[in-house]
């Protein structure tokens, strides 16, 4: 991140942690909704708000990486929705570039191309992606078990084309990783455990500015990508909000927006009046 944004979200954190002092293993859920409401009810704008959640959010979800005893959920602090959100994506073309840009000199390497390659092409959450175990993977049927939120389990199909890597990956180094240990965890790190969410983090962001691309890019943004991708290419909205995992279609409506320049485009080049 920018050094205002990094600044920003380390104030957002004090803030927070200054308003109810406890012990970080004592603080809830409502902690944080109360503290949410106070700033709420003095006026500030929902895009701070949201801010605030988030920058709390990841400093708590640092310390559960971090083996940090925690009781506080944060699935049940409501999320902060403003009117004009936009889902950060990037272009086919700039996918492209970052994914075949990826190298394949070790076992590392082939575990982060297949990581990316699979975010990409079924639309997971980084969290949903790093809690897959090997069983997960139908192999015959290119379609991958995939456990949502809310303990919500959803079918999502793969390329054929991810077989060779997928192949590679399984048969030569995961083993590698693995080393002399036993584990189910698809993707591991070099000391043979779970990847943590943090650490795919690191890679991405290496990943990015190798490939020389602009943007800032989280995990998300292969999920955005993935969704507004399809809707462009004409995927119904219906087939989108199942492969995404959403229970309601509304929360798949926020990517329909991104796609109406190509559909008044579409429309002007092909309407008889036109």
């Amino acid at each position: 991140m920018a050094k205002n944004s990094i600044e920003a979200y380390e104030r957002d954190i004090k803030d927070f942690l200054a308003f109810e002092v406890k012990a970080l293993g004592d603080y809830l859920p409502d902690d944080v909704v109360k503290y949410l409401s106070a700033l709420q009810e003095m006026g500030m704008e929902k895009s701070s708000l949201r801010r605030k959640r988030v920058a709390i959010k990841q400093f708590f979800d640092f310390l559960l990486e971090n083996d940090y005893p925690l009781k506080l959920d944060f699935d049940m602090v409501p999320a902060i929705k403003t009117e004009n959100y936009m889902p950060d994506t990037i272009s086919v073309e700039e996918m492209k570039q970052l994914l075949d840009g990826l190298p394949l000199n070790d076992s590392l390497d082939v575990r982060n191309k297949l990581m990316m390659e699979l975010l990409y092409a079924t639309g997971m959450r980084i969290s949903e992606l790093l809690g897959l175990s090997i069983h997960d993977l139908k192999r015959e049927q290119h379609i991958v078990l995939v456990r949502g939120k809310g303990s919500k389990q959803r079918y999502v199909p793969y390329l054929k084309s991810l077989d060779p890597l997928l192949d590679s990956y399984l048969s030569t180094h995961r083993p590698i990783l693995l080393k002399f240990n036993q584990s189910d965890v698809l993707f591991l790190n070099r000391f043979s455990k779970k990847l943590s969410r943090m650490g795919f983090w690191k890679i991405l962001r290496e990943a990015v500015v190798k490939a020389g691309i602009k943007h800032d890019i989280s995990p998300h943004t292969f999920r955005h990508s993935f969704a507004t991708h399809l809707l462009e290419a004409g995927v119904n909205l219906r087939i989108v909000q199942s492969l995404l995992g959403h229970s309601s279609i509304n929360t798949t409506q926020i990517y329909t927006h991104v796609d109406m320049r190509w559909l008044v485009e579409t429309h002007r080049q092909f309407h008889p009046r036109a």
